[in-house]
């Protein structure tokens, strides 16, 4: 591969996985790097944002496109977010 860039963050584990499946199945090289630490058990990942896509610039543009795409198609409660106080299931 190519020298890799940072392409863009990725809010949750849920967008991460769609977007590494929709590359991958579109041949795009890249990786997925998460952001989460052991040493905090993973708190700043939520608090923060899940990880980020590094892939050759030549693909930059492809990229941000099909995550664009993503984030309109999936409504942010589909992404993993918790219900907030007095959202309970009825």
């Amino acid at each position: 591969m190519d020298t890799v860039e940072k392409i863009v963050v990725l809010e949750n584990e849920v967008q991460a996985g769609l977007v590494d499946l929709t590359l991958t199945k579109l041949g795009i090289p890249h990786i997925m790097r998460s952001y989460y630490d052991s040493a905090f058990d993973g708190i700043f990942q939520g608090a923060r944002a899940w990880g980020h896509v590094e892939a050759p610039s030549n693909y930059k543009e492809e990229i941000l496109a099909i995550v664009t795409e993503l984030r309109k198609q999936v409504p942010p409660a589909a992404e993993g977010s918790q219900p907030g106080p007095g959202s309970e299931a009825r």
